[in-house]
């Protein structure tokens, strides 16, 4: 049998004043996970649930998971920002933490 299901991301965010800090979650097919974080270390998990458990535990939530009202609450709105983008893992390195900026 040859599996080709492709690995899936997910991004996470936690909020420290008017900076966000991203991490992303990879799926890989086989069931283990890896946590991409902000100093651009990959982290490995022998599941999913334990790679979620421990982004929780660091106060990150699910991206796709937040409304406008829960990012309101942070800070932010969900139309002023998207996931940090890159061709690769380096890529993505200087883009992890983000400035809101000055807020009233």
């Amino acid at each position: 049998m040859n599996d080709t299901t492709p690995d899936r991301d997910e991004w996470f965010l936690a909020s420290l004043g008017n900076t966000l800090i991203w991490a992303r979650l990879r799926i890989r097919p086989a069931g283990t996970a890896e946590v991409l974080d902000s100093d651009g270390n990959t982290l490995s998990y022998d599941s999913e649930d334990t790679a979620r458990s421990q982004l929780f535990d660091a106060e990150f939530v699910s991206y796709d998971g937040l409304d406008e009202e829960d990012a309101l609450i942070r800070g932010f709105s969900l139309h002023e920002l998207q996931p940090p983008q890159g061709a690769s893992d380096a890529d993505l390195h200087g883009r992890m933490v983000q400035s809101l900026g000055a807020r009233a």
